[in-house]
Parts: structure tokens; sequence; C-alpha cells
């Protein structure tokens, strides 16, 4: 479990397609503290640390993985946001995130407003009814608070320490990005959808 704050930026340093495709990342975290088999969310995608060096760690993928996320997309020097999991007794600064990406988003308008800047986001359609103003919304790894659902696309607000920790600062307009869907929200539908039938 994650809370969608980012931790790190981290950098792709190596892609191996060979099977399940392998990528080394480079990351600041004090890897002695990070044990093999450690969860990370790599740009809200909870992955498995199956090796690691002084500065990087390795993580595995499926093509099932890679169809349904940006990391399909991910060359040498990719930025990734990071998170390390969730222990017991840390703060919850953000809102619970499995690392279960639910769909593949697209970032369709950037506007500054003050210091801060407006992202307009298209969800894929099944995922917006779970889309609510002022719900919670994992988007690449981060957690963030919906300020506004205008048919399909919803719009978030970006602060300026934001776009610095992570890599918010660098997206563009057409750029996917991974989209998880607030947990209680989905569990809200299914009771709705259980209770109706």
């Amino acid at each position: 479990m994650f809370t969608g704050i980012i931790t790190d930026i981290g950098t792709v340093r190596g892609v191996s397609r060979a099977g399940d495709t392998r990528f080394e990342i480079l990351t600041t975290y004090d890897l002695v503290t990070v044990e093999i088999g450690a969860s990370i969310a790599c740009n809200g995608c909870c992955l498995t640390v199956i090796e690691k060096g002084r500065d990087w760690f390795a993580v595995q993928a499926s093509a099932e993985t890679l169809s349904k996320t940006t990391l399909g997309t991910w060359r040498d020097g990719t930025r990734i946001n990071l998170e390390r999991a969730l222990r017991i007794g840390d703060e919850l600064g953000g809102h619970i995130v499995s690392g279960h990406v639910d769909g593949l988003g697209e970032i369709v308008g950037i506007t500054p407003e003050g210091e801060s800047q407006r992202f307009r986001i298209r969800p894929p359609k099944a995922l917006s009814r779970f889309i609510a103003p002022k719900g919670s919304v994992a988007v690449d790894g981060t957690s963030l608070t919906v300020n506004e659902v205008d048919a399909e696309v919803f719009g978030v607000n970006i602060i300026p320490h934001t776009l610095a920790v992570t890599t918010w600062g660098k997206m563009r307009v057409g750029q996917p990005v991974n989209i998880e869907i607030d947990m209680l929200a989905r569990y809200v539908a299914r009771l709705t959808e259980c209770t109706q039938s």
C-alpha cells in the first residue's frame, strides 16, 4: 500500500526486453534500507525490487503490465515518480493507493493558475463514473484532489512544490498517464451494483 506522496524522482537507466521486461532505475533512496522483494510504486505501478546496487534497483514488468500502463513507453532517461511502500505508523499524507493502475488517461490541457498549474485529464470512459469533484485520484502515482469533472474530463491543480518534486513539472499535453481510482469509490460503486441487482 502507498499514499500517493512522491518521495523521489527516479530515472530509467536500462531496459531489457527478454521475456518479462526488466527496468533498472536510478534513485536517491538509501538502498541499504530497501530489501530484495520490497515494493516500490513507479509512476503509480507497484513493482517488486529484484536486484539493487548502490544507487539503482531493478524491477520486472509482464506484458500485461506494459499494455495497461505507461511502462511500455519507458526508455533510457525516462523520469518517473517513486514512492516506497507504506509502513504501519507512517503518516497518511495523501490517500490509500494500492499501486494497481486501473487504466491510461491523457493530459488534454495545462493552464497556469497563479503559481500553480491546472491539468485537465481524460480518463478511460469506464473509469469516469468513479471520479468525482473533491474526491481523490492517483495520477502517475501522485495523490491528487479532483477540482472539477466536465463530461469525460477532470481537472486537478498542481502546486509549485509538487511541480518541483515530481515529474509533473515536465508533463505535456498529449502525454499518457497512469490512473488509479480511489479505492473507496470502487467499493461504493460495487456495493451500489449489488444492491440494485
